[in-house]
């Protein structure tokens, strides 16, 4: 059977004009995606097995080149398409922020940090730099390490933060590992950054940390 030959309250398609993305499975967004299957198999089955494959739709979504186009019924094309709708994502978040404030709009930041920082397989360290309005001027990564760390310099975050003459700045780092708490380490450089830029008068609004589920704030949890 077909997804042509399934109710039509039942198809990802209808279902999503019907009742909005929120309301489907990894799977069903994912065949959407695909479009079409396999000989003997729905774009949703298809689906199925390449989460089973890949382990989950995020695993999916940040492999590389060649690890995508290993899965059945992938390819270059796909890739590419895949891609093209991440980065638009992306900018679509960033111009969201840049005509707004970052902090009226604190689930377009975090959406905007997690699709940047959110597939990378070593840390990076960024900072969302704002002017006197908090709206923001540039993001930039700054620092990348291994796997469990990044070196971050104060000097360095604070000749940015002048560079773009910023009044206050937001900073985020992604943890490959997807636990989304903070270390000892994480809190210690924070309040190093919060010293360094305090003497100049720059705000330190908040601090994200990427992993998997709700990026973890500091602000809202009583640590700046």
């Amino acid at each position: 059977m077909t997804i042509k030959d399934w109710n039509a309250e039942d198809r990802p398609r209808e279902k999503l004009l019907q009742r909005g993305p929120a309301a489907l499975t990894d799977a069903e967004l994912l065949a959407i995606f695909l479009r079409t299957g396999t000989p003997g198999k729905s774009a949703v089955d298809l689906a199925r097995d390449l989460l089973e494959q890949f382990g989950s739709l995020k695993a999916l979504l940040n492999a590389d080149h060649q690890q995508f186009c290993q899965g059945n019924g992938l390819g270059d094309a796909k890739y590419a398409q895949l891609q093209a709708v991440l980065e638009m994502a992306r900018r679509h978040f960033k111009e969201i922020l840049q005509r707004g404030n970052a902090l009226s709009s604190p689930d377009i930041t975090r959406a905007y940090l997690s699709a940047r920082l959110r597939s990378y397989n070593y840390e990076v360290f960024a900072c969302l730099f704002l002017d006197n309005q908090n709206r923001v001027i540039q993001l930039e990564e700054l620092f990348r390490g291994t796997l469990n760390s990044a070196n971050v310099y104060p000097r360095e975050v604070v000749k940015q933060a002048l560079h773009h003459n910023a009044a206050a700045v937001i900073f985020a780092h992604n943890h490959p590992s997807g636990i989304n708490e903070p270390s000892q380490a994480d809190k210690y450089i924070t309040e190093k950054l919060q010293q360094a830029l305090a003497l100049l008068d720059i705000r330190v609004l908040d601090h994200f940390i990427i992993g998997d589920g709700q990026p973890y704030s500091f602000a809202e949890n009583g640590l700046l």
